[in-house]
């Protein structure tokens, strides 16, 4: 993307050549993120997702959603006539509606980039 003279990344909105003050601690964005393992759902909570997925076993990162506990907590809340136990819950078509809502790009981590981003420039 072209804006007047500066070249932006697509990704997370900032100018290329661009980045952080190294000295500044990393803006923490809380997220509610939503794995798929075979036919079921976890809808959980990181403030550093690349680590916490990465301890899970899991087929697929379906998507993100801005929020921490409180968010995560209303979901489980919305949908607890699906919970299987846990954290983890049944695909329906319900739920894969919610989840698709929440699909604004095809790469979650592409908008988690971006959050990252708008805390940086804060």
């Amino acid at each position: 993307m072209r804006v007047t003279t500066a070249l932006l990344c697509d990704w997370c909105g900032w100018r290329y050549g661009d980045s952080p003050d190294p000295d500044l601690p990393r803006p923490v964005v809380e997220v509610v993120y939503y794995i798929r393992y075979d036919r079921r759902v976890k809808i959980g909570t990181s403030r550093r997702p690349r680590h916490r997925l990465a301890s899970i076993r899991h087929d697929e990162l379906l998507a993100f959603e801005p929020g921490g506990r409180a968010v995560e907590q209303s979901r489980h809340r919305e949908f607890a006539d699906i919970r299987e136990g846990g954290e983890w819950f049944t695909l329906t078509p319900y739920l894969a509606a919610h989840i698709d809502g929440l699909r604004t790009l095809d790469d979650p981590w592409q908008l988690y980039a971006r959050w990252v981003a708008a805390a940086l420039q804060n």
